[in-house]
C-alpha cells in the first residue's frame, strides 16, 4: 500500500503538450508500479506457512515480512533528498534488477534473522525504483496527461495487493515456499525489462531541482503544524493496515474458520473494491475537502474492524472489505494533501511522508504483533481502532 501521488501530480502539471500515447504510457506505469511493489505484501498471504517453516511466533514471522518497510522508509528520505540528481531510467533499471537479488535470496534464507535481513534488503530496491518512476512520469507527462497516469499508479498499486498475494498463495501451495520466491525474483527481472524497452534516456527536468538544500527543507517541513499531521496520519494509516492485513492471516486459518493456503490467497479479492473507490479519492478531495474525506474514510474502516471479529467467514470478508476501502481512500486523499501543503521541495516533502508512513508500518507490526501474540485478536484489532482514531485527531490540523 505505497501512495506517491503527491511528488507526481505538481509537476505534471507544469507541462504544457499533450503526449503522444498515453495508453500504452499508463499501461507502463501501471505494470511497474504492480512489478516493483508487488513483493511488498505478497508474503503476507503465505505468513502461516513461514511461521511453521521456521518455528517462530505470529509475531516475530509479521515483523520479519515487514521488515522492508524500513528499508523503504530509509530509500524515500534518499531519494527525495537526492532525486533530482538521479537519472531516471538508470536508476529504475538499477534498482529493479536488484531488488531480484534479495528476492531469490529468500528462498534459501536459513534462519529467521537472514529472511528478515534480506526482507530489509528489498526495501531500498522497491522505493528507488518506484520513486523514480513517478519522477519520471511527472516530468514527462503533460498536465491532460497527469490524471490518467494517477489512475494507473493507482491501480498498479492495488492490483499488486490483490494479485500479488494470490500469486503468492498458488505458487507456494502448489511447488512450494522457495519457488515462491524464485517466481517474484523473476517478476522484479521482467520489470526491468519492461523499464529498459519503454522508459527513453531524458534528463532530469531543471524545474524539479530543489531551491534549497534538502535538509534546511526538511526541517521547514517539520515545523509547517499541517504538513507534521499529514505525517502522522500516515503513520498511524500504515500501522492500521499492517496490523490488520498481516495478522488476520493467522485468524482466517485457524477455527473456526480453518482456510487452507490457496483459500488464504482467494480471500485477497477483498481488495477488489479498493482499486475502483481509491480511483476517485482525489475528486472526492477537491469537492468535499481533504479533512471531511479522511475523516470519512478512516469512519469506514472502523466500521470493518467489529465484524473482522466475528466467527463467520462473510462478516469477516466484509470487515475486511471496509478497512481495506478506508485506509486506501485516506491514504490517497492524505498523499494528495501533502502535495498541495508543501508549497517547494515537495519531493522532500513526499519524501519524508513515505518515511513516516513506512515507519508505522514497522512500528505497527511489532506494537500489534506483541498484543496479538499475548492478548490475542480482539486486542490487536483494538489497537488497530487507536490507530484510526489517532488519525482522526491529526486530521484536524489539516487547515487550508
Amino acid at each position: 500500500m505505497t501512495d506517491l501521488s503527491a511528488s507526481i501530480k505538481p509537476a505534471a502539471m507544469t507541462m504544457n503538450a499533450h503526449s503522444p500515447g498515453l495508453a500504452l504510457r499508463s499501461l507502463v506505469i501501471g505494470l511497474t508500479a504492480f512489478l516493483t511493489v508487488v513483493d511488498l505484501f505478497a508474503t503476507q498471504a503465505i505468513l502461516p506457512s513461514l511461521a511453521r517453516h521456521y518455528g517462530v511466533t505470529p509475531a516475530a514471522m509479521g515483523f520479519a515480512v515487514n521488515a522492508s518497510t524500513f528499508g523503504m522508509a530509509i530509500a524515500s528520505l534518499v531519494v527525495g533528498f537526492f532525486s533530482p540528481h538521479i537519472n531516471r531510467r538508470t536508476g529504475i533499471l538499477l534498482s529493479l534488477t536488484l531488488l531480484a537479488v534479495p528476492t531469490s535470496l529468500l528462498a534459501i534464507a536459513p534462519n529467521l534473522g537472514v529472511f528478515t535481513a534480506l526482507r530489509i534488503a528489498q526495501g531500498p530496491c522497491m522505493a528507488s525504483a518506484f520513486a523514480l518512476t513517478l519522477a519520471y512520469l511527472g516530468e514527462q507527462c503533460s498536465a491532460m496527461d497527469a490524471g490518467g497516469a494517477f489512475a494507473a499508479y493507482i491501480t498498479g498499486n492495488v492490483a499488486s495487493n490483490l494479485v500479488g498475494r494470490l500469486i503468492s498463495a498458488a505458487v507456494a501451495d502448489g511447488l512450494g515456499l522457495a519457488w515462491n520466491f524464485y517466481f517474484f525474483a523473476a517478476l522484479n527481472l521482467a520489470g526491468a525489462a519492461l523499464v529498459y524497452f519503454t522508459i527513453r534516456r531524458v534528463q532530469p527536468m531543471h524545474a524539479m531541482t530543489p531551491a534549497g538544500p534538502p535538509l534546511v527543507a526538511m526541517i521547514a517541513h517539520w515545523r509547517n503544524p499541517r504538513l507534521r499531521a499529514a505525517y502522522g496520519i500516515g503513520f498511524c494509516i500504515l500501522f492500521a493496515f499492517i496490523g490488520t492485513f498481516t495478522f488476520v492471516n493467522f485468524v482466517l486459518v485457524r477455527p473456526p474458520l480453518s482456510l487452507g493456503m490457496m483459500d488464504l490467497g482467494l480471500v485477497y479479492f477483498v481488495f477488489l473494491p479498493s482499486v475502483v473507490t481509491t480511483l476517485l479519492a482525489g475528486r472526492v478531495a477537491s469537492r468535499l475537502g481533504t479533512r471531511p474525506t479522511i475523516w470519512g474514510s478512516l469512519a469506514v474502516a472502523g466500521l470493518g474492524l467489529p465484524l473482522m471479529l466475528a466467527p463467520h467467514l462473510g462478516e469477516v470478508l466484509i470487515g475486511m472489505v471496509l478497512v481495506g476501502v478506508g485506509t486506501f481512500f485516506a491514504q490517497a486523499a492524505a498523499t494528495g494533501f501533502v502535495g498541495q501543503a508543501a508549497t517547494d521541495n515537495r519531493g522532500v516533502a513526499s519524501g519524508t511522508y513515505l518515511a513516516c508512513y513506512f515507519c508505522g508500518g514497522l512500528i505497527g507490526t511489532a506494537v500489534l504483533g506483541r498484543l496479538f501474540d499475548s492478548f490475542g485478536w480482539h486486542a490487536c484489532v483494538a489497537g488497530v481502532g487507536v490507530a484510526l482514531a489517532a488519525a482522526a485527531m491529526l486530521t484536524f490540523a489539516l487547515k487550508r
